[in-house]
């Protein structure tokens, strides 16, 4: 921008005319100008006044800039304005003191006006104002002791607003593409609209004004940073206070990254919330038990052994040593494989069975030759009523059978569509990739299979979204809610020939590790469960409430206690017997309804509250949204790691708050912010749909926003999957009885 003779001087912070951001101060000579930003035009003289000029393209006093941005030349056009309005309500404040007060002085009327709020406890008048009138010039120098200082006069001015910056205020269409500028610029995912935070950073800039001071780079990078460190390590704190009364879970996120590396996110969940600790480069951890348990340790003395309940982790061989070692060392916790990870495998060995793998393939042959021709995309949407065909499950284990549940629930408007006149008209419907859509589209064979397959997979897709949950422990109801999905399977195949292949891939994927004590106990803490069962429980329940009482409570008279205390609970004496507890059983959550009405066995509400409030899943929260990579650059500088490493803490934080907040996320299936799991649903990968086809997106209709999903949504799988529990199945699951063969059930085949 500036030559080689000339040196940019900094321009001062007083300088608030929003002109001084679009223009360069530069000495050169021994002479100090002004140089336009846009077309590097020199100003020696007529200040930012003229420059403003210049921006705004007003033809006289200055040359009009050729290459200013639209915006730019509309904002120092509104300032033009602005100023002009400004000096002609200066002039009226003046005349208008000059009547109110006319023993002042002229100096005194004619020195610069500020508008200030009116003091007070009430709530302040739009119309009301007060004026203060700052001494200047002759009258200033005549009270030399009291330079500088207001004079603040009592009488209110009606009818006079704060001035605003300028006259005019921009569209929403100037707006919008102001922002847009900026985050194509910036190369920010537009995923970021998404964030509950964008909508507050709005509103303060529109508050702020024109003319802003923006923070700088330095600014993002040190004060407002720091600042952020501060704030979640405040509520990082908050979570902490809490862990001592409920306990915690040490959550172990692993993943693999796209360029091999083997990442491990350490987060800690209590019912209060989850909070991110780091991210852990474990590439060569994974495979040696020794190094991995090392980490474990390091993990858990940081959050305090007597704080944690269990450390949940993936389920491997070397995992599993780890977990080993880790309960010798501290005595009072559990390891723990996680819960969702087994049922992804599940669902992925389900997908691949061959009745139901060759519909899924059907179906993403559907949803990709929709989704690659824009006027087949925008056609669909008509007769969907802007429905998409494609919601994101999560993973892409679940997204199998969330996209075909999907599928089915549009059935009828799918089949209306390809028997249309529009659809015959079509060009794209005589392709062979089109003909196969009819085909597939208007089968019956392909309807009853596709709703048969979602009958079997969706209990365990609800229960994937319930060990998920950000909002419900899902430690008292993972016994129960497998022995569910077991029975919703049986019901959908009937015969045992039919729905044991199904069982088998759930008991391995299940059984294959060591038994869960706390799951068990959770299913015997749970009074809407426990209270359901006629009789005894099973001994295999009972033996894991007496593991947890032995490894949790490492005192032996509290425990001798808590003994005591079980009866009170498997009687329902005391308060446990009220019609108000009774009731409670199914309304409340198992732990705050320890927190009622375990007040008479102290001892054992308090096991079981711990035990009660504790996740079963190690998975973090959209690891695809939060940049992991930069940090594990054996490139950075260590001070810069560092700083790294707190962006990383704050950004992962904020994420995991929005958990909590019930607010809709816009989803586009096209959206590369979500390719990692709509893939396969989407993309042409044999490039065969629209090689030879004019493929612009520019034609396609808009999605309609109330159509995206959201963390409520899956919320409301899990609690439709609790609700849906079957009296029966918590019957069996807690005696231990056999199921038997020949149970009714619809019958309803694989179509090959």
């Amino acid at each position: 921008m500036a030559s080689a003779s000339e040196v940019i001087l900094p321009i001062g912070t007083q300088k608030h005319d929003p002109a001084w951001k679009h223009c360069l101060m530069v000495r050169s000579g021994g002479r100090t100008k002004l140089k336009c930003k846009y077309c590097t035009k020199d100003f020696l003289g007529g200040g930012i006044h003229r420059i403003k000029e210049h921006l705004a393209r007003h033809k006289g006093n200055a040359s009009c800039c050729p290459r200013v941005p639209p915006e730019v030349q509309q904002a120092m056009q509104q300032s033009l304005d602005g100023a002009a309005v400004r000096k002609r309500k200066k002039q009226k404040l003046v005349e208008e003191v000059k009547r109110l007060n006319p023993n002042q002085s002229s100096e005194e009327a004619a020195g610069p006006l500020e508008l200030v709020p009116v003091q007070g406890g009430g709530a302040l008048d739009a119309g009301a104002v007060q004026v203060e009138v700052k001494e200047e010039g002759a009258a200033a120098a005549a009270k030399a002791p009291e330079r500088g200082r207001k004079r603040r006069m009592g009488t209110q001015v009606p009818g006079l607003a704060l001035p605003p910056d300028s006259g005019q205020t921009m569209s929403k269409e100037q707006a919008c593409m102001a922002i847009g500028r900026f985050l194509y610029d910036a190369g920010v995912s537009l995923d970021a609209v998404n964030s509950v935070y964008f909508q507050p950073m709005v509103d303060a800039v529109a508050a702020a004004g024109p003319g802003l001071q923006v923070p700088s780079y330095h600014d993002f990078r040190g004060t407002v940073l720091k600042r952020s460190v501060e704030e979640v390590s405040g509520l990082l704190e908050q979570y902490r206070a809490s862990w001592a009364r409920t306990g915690c879970s040490v959550m172990a996120d692993e993943w693999s990254t796209e360029t091999g590396r083997t990442l491990i996110n350490f987060l800690v969940y209590c019912p209060e919330g989850t909070v991110f600790l780091r991210s852990v480069d474990a590439s060569h951890v994974v495979a040696s038990p020794d190094a991995l348990y090392e980490l474990l340790k390091h993990v858990v003395e940081e959050v305090g052994a007597r704080n944690v309940v269990q450390v949940i982790t993936s389920g491997g061989d070397c995992h599993a040593a780890a977990g080993g070692r880790l309960t010798e060392t501290f005595p009072t916790l559990f390891w723990t494989p996680c819960a969702s990870r087994c049922v992804d495998a599940a669902l992925d060995d389900i997908a691949k069975q061959g009745g139901i793998s060759e519909i899924v393939e059907s179906g993403k042959a559907v949803a990709a030759f929709i989704y690659n021709h824009a006027p087949v995309l925008n056609m669909m949407r008509r007769y969907t009523n802007g429905k998409e065909l494609l919601l994101p499950g999560g993973n892409r284990s679940a997204m199998n059978f969330v996209a075909l549940k999907s599928m089915v629930g549009l059935k009828d408007e799918l089949t209306a569509m390809v028997g249309s006149e529009e659809w015959a008209a079509c060009p794209y419907s005589k392709k062979p990739a089109g003909v196969v859509v009819t085909d597939l589209v208007g089968s019956a064979g392909f309807w009853a299979s596709c709703s048969a397959i979602v009958r079997i997979t969706e209990p365990l897709v609800r229960l994937l979204t319930l060990a998920d949950s950000a909002r419900r422990p899902a430690m008292g109801y993972i016994y129960v809610g497998m022995h569910q999905v077991k029975e919703a399977i049986k019901k959908v195949l009937v015969k045992e020939q039919d729905y044991r292949p199904y069982w088998d891939i759930i008991d391995w994927r299940w059984d294959r590790r060591a038994s869960r004590p706390l799951h068990a106990a959770g299913f015997f803490l749970n009074p809407r469960f426990f209270y359901s069962v006629d009789g005894e429980v099973s001994n295999e329940i009972s033996s894991a409430m007496l593991d947890c009482i032995e490894r949790l409570v490492p005192e032996a008279k509290v425990q001798d206690k808590i003994q005591k205390e079980l009866s009170m609970y498997k009687s329902a004496a005391g308060d446990f017997g009220r019609k108000m507890a009774v009731r409670a059983r199914q309304t409340l959550l198992p732990a705050e309804w320890w927190a009622t009405y375990g007040g008479g066995c102290p001892n054992l509400a308090r096991l079981a509250i711990r035990i009660l409030s504790q996740t079963c899943s190690s998975k973090g929260f959209e690891r695809n949204r939060v940049a992991f990579e930069q940090i594990h650059d054996r490139r950075t500088n260590v001070l810069e790691h560092r700083r790294l490493c707190d962006l990383l803490f704050v950004r992962y934080n904020l994420r995991l708050q929005q958990r909590q907040l019930p607010k809709s996320r816009a989803f586009d299936p096209l959206s590369v912010d979500d390719i990692d799991v709509v893939e396969d649903w989407v993309v042409d990968k044999g490039g065969l749909l629209s090689a030879d086809e004019d493929s612009s997106w520019m034609v396609l209709d808009q999605p309609i926003e109330s159509r995206g999903p959201s963390d409520c949504s899956s919320e409301d799988d899990a609690e439709a999957f609790i609700i849906g529990l079957d009296d029966e199945v918590v019957r069996r699951a807690g005696q231990d009885v056999e199921e038997e063969d020949g149970h009714d059930g619809v019958l309803c085949r694989m179509v090959a």
